[in-house]
Formats: C-alpha cells, structure tokens, sequence
C-alpha cells in the first residue's frame, strides 16, 4: 500500500510538471497551422554542369532538407517542381530575409596554394589543392585566446586530414590560402605540417564578427549544395488551414473524445472512469514532452496524436476485459486486477512496439511532414503504455485495494456473471471424468 502511495505522488508530480511546461514553453505550429515563408529555388548549369540530371535533384532536394534542418528549422517542406526547381516553405518565418538566410547562400570552402613562382601571401595567383569543404567533419565557433577575436575552428575526416597533412608538408615555409564562397578569408603561412586535421580561420587582420562567424560555421555543418542554386520566386504565405478550419477541427478533436470517454464510463462503469482521468493525464504529459522537444505540429502531427490517443484507449480496453474474465474465473477482486493488467501487457506491448517500429521506418525514409506524424504518434505511443500500465493500475489499486467485489456492476458485470467462468470450467472437468466431451 505504502508503495501504490508513493508512487501516486509521483504521478501528481509528473502532472504538475507537465502543467507548468505547458503553460511556460511555446508551441512550435506548422506552415499549415501557423503560415510562414515559401522560396522557390531554381538549379543552376555551370561550366562543368551542362544539365540538369534528376539524380542531381534529388541530391539537392536532400541537401536543402538537411542544411534547413540543421539551422534548426523543424517541419519544413522541400518538393521537386518541375524539372530544375524546388519549392521550400518555412514555417513561422515571415521575415523573407531571415528564411533565405535560413537556406544560406553556397558554402563554398577551398583551400588554395599559391603559384610556383610566387610566395607573396597576398598575391591573387592561387591554383586549386582539392581540399574543400566536403573534406570536413565539422566547424565550430571560438575566440583567439591572443586577441579575443571570433574565429572558426575546422575539423577534418580521415580523408580531410590526410589530404591537409600532404598540403601542408607541401607548403612549409609558403602561405595557404582559405577562400570561403570566392572570397579570401585568411592566407597563413605554414610553419610546419599539421597532421592532426585541424585547422583555424581567423578572418584576417580585422578579425570576424560574431553573426559573420556564426553564419560560416552554420553553413559550413549543413554542407556545401551539390549543384548551385538560385532563388527565383519568394513570398509569404498565411496558414493553409485557416483559422475557421483550426477552430472546427478543435471542436471535432473535443467532440470525439468527449465521446470515445462516454463510451468508457457506459461500458465499463467506474474502471472507464479511472480509464479517462488517465487518458486526460496521458494527454497533459504528452502535450509537455511535445513542448519540452519541441516538435513542431502540424496536421499530419495532431494526427498522429489523435491516433495514439486511441490506442491508449484500446490499451485500456484489453485490461478491462482481460479483469472481467479474470472476475468471471471466480478470482477476488485484487487479484483479478493483477493479472487482467499482467495478461493483457504482452498483447500492449506487442502491437505498441509494431506501430514504433513501422514509425521508426517512416521517419528514417519519410518526407518532413510524415516524419513529423512518424514523431508524435511514437512519443503517444511511449507514453501511453506508461499512462495505462502505470497510472491506470495504481489508481485501481488504490480505490479498490484488497476489496471484496460487492457491487460487481460498477465493473459492468451482473451478480451472476462472477464465478461463471470458475464453475464451467469445473464442471466440463467433471464431465471429462466420464469422458463426456461438451
């Protein structure tokens, strides 16, 4: 008892925690929800680029994904347009300039020697050494210690550090020079090999500045693009959904549940009850851990979370029965409650542990809106497996305890219905003693 007592403060914990986040952390909505920016971006042939390819898009489009979504961006959405262009829109950014900021312009890093014959460290005759951006691992951001300028640190891959370590060698005694996006950043003279793959940009004499260094480092991490592109169309653009459709779909989203808690307290009487305060608990704590994430949500997320809110339903569903059959068996009431919650966890565990990994596959393979439903229909999933094992059990333990079943219709069952199952199965043993077979 002691222990069921405990761990019931612990639940009002966890509720009033999750209250708080909710009411003090903001709610990150969708461009369907919320509105934001929409850029078209358009690819670019070179002179070593004469077409377009489709694989060339594709690489691209990942491209844009994972530099967006590494300047933190949640819920984007990239898609082809036609045969050289993609559509990208932003949520909750109406500043044009911030969201293409967002994208960044090419993050072109070069690392270039100076000709034979010449090593002036300022000569503008630098040939190509073939180390580039897509060598690093890394780049982060840092102060000199000898001048407190900004500065971006470099990190190389194995390849990276090999390729550094033969340009160095080559280089003693001769400047190097970093062109970031054409433009020369620094040209330090090389002193002696580096072979760590490490290395250092400092923005010359007048150093960087902070948002100059932190841009570069940014862009630097989310990768350079595979082909150029150029932004062709830009706009803002209001929620898709519109604020009368938001409001109907809350009204349904209260309509149902309000319904679906109905049935619980109808059909199975004061367990459904228990069963709903759990349910709106389930709902308090996942709206938290959506909070605390965050995850931005969008249409395809509040379905996904609708979606695990029936499925914590069913959970509930599968131990009210599994109780029922166990009252019907002729088990006291404590005991019944025990093992209904026991044998119904392998059939919860396994059909919840199908849906995480069919919602892993979809947010390893999906787009940014089916990630985004892939994402919080695992986190209800996760967490309403807590709710109906934890919270659900604890509380019918404590109201019902080590009671005897004297109202046996507050569990939806009649008098004669307790029992039952105990005095079939007793009499179809005794019916097999005379190998009578029913």
């Amino acid at each position: 008892m002691k222990n069921r007592i405990i761990m019931f403060w612990a639940i009002v914990a966890i509720v009033i925690t999750s209250i708080v986040l909710i009411f003090t952390k903001p709610t990150k909505l969708g461009l369907d929800l919320v509105g934001g920016s929409r850029l078209v971006l358009e690819a670019q042939t070179t002179s070593s680029i004469a077409k377009i390819t489709p694989d060339m898009m594709d690489s691209l489009l990942f491209a844009i994904e994972n530099r967006v979504n590494k300047l933190g961006v949640a819920e984007t959405v990239v898609q082809r347009s036609g045969e050289n262009r993609l559509v990208v829109e932003i949520p909750d950014v109406s500043d044009l300039e911030q969201a293409k900021a967002f994208i960044g312009d090419t993050a072109e890093l070069e690392f270039k020697a100076p000709m034979p014959s010449a090593n002036d460290m300022y000569t503008e005759n630098w040939i190509s050494t073939g180390l580039t951006g897509k060598d690093l691992s890394k780049a982060s951001l840092s102060t000199n210690s000898s001048n407190g300028q900004w500065v971006v640190d470099l990190e190389f891959n194995a390849e990276g550090t090999r390729k550094f370590a033969k340009l160095t060698r080559a280089l003693v005694g001769k400047p190097m020079a970093i062109f970031f996006n054409g433009e020369m950043q620094s040209a330090p003279v090389i002193r002696e090999p580096i072979l760590e793959g490490r290395a250092q940009i400092s923005g010359g004499d007048s150093g960087f500045q902070y948002e100059e260094a932190k841009k570069m480092v940014d862009l630097l991490n989310a990768g350079a693009l595979p082909v150029p592109a150029k932004i062709v169309e830009e706009n803002t653009v209001g929620p898709t959904l519109g604020a009368d459709s938001i409001a109907k779909s809350k009204v349904a989203g209260i309509i149902g549940l309000g319904l679906v808690m109905l049935f619980m307290i109808g059909y199975y009487r004061l367990p459904g009850l228990i069963a709903d305060v759990a349910l709106c608990i389930y709902g308090v704590i996942l709206f938290a851990i959506f909070k605390t994430i965050p995850v931005t949500m969008t249409l395809a997320g509040i379905a996904g979370f609708i979606l695990s809110i029936g499925m914590a339903v069913d959970a509930n569903i599968l131990i009210f029965e599994r109780t029922k059959e166990e009252l019907r068996a002729g088990r006291t009431l404590f005991t019944a409650i025990n093992a209904g919650f026991d044998r119904a966890f392998t059939s919860i565990f396994d059909s919840n542990m199908t849906t995480i990994i069919t919602c892993v596959i979809l947010y390893c393979l999906g787009t940014s809106i089916v990630k985004g439903f892939a994402l919080t229909l695992a986190l209800g999933v996760v967490t309403s497996m807590f709710t109906a094992i934890t919270v659900t059990k604890n509380f019918m333990l404590l109201i019902f305890g080590t009671k005897t079943l004297t109202h046996p219709e507050l569990f939806g069952l009649r008098k004669n219905e307790i029992g039952q199952g105990y005095q079939v199965t007793e009499s179809k043993k005794e019916n097999a003693k005379f190998g009578i077979i029913d």
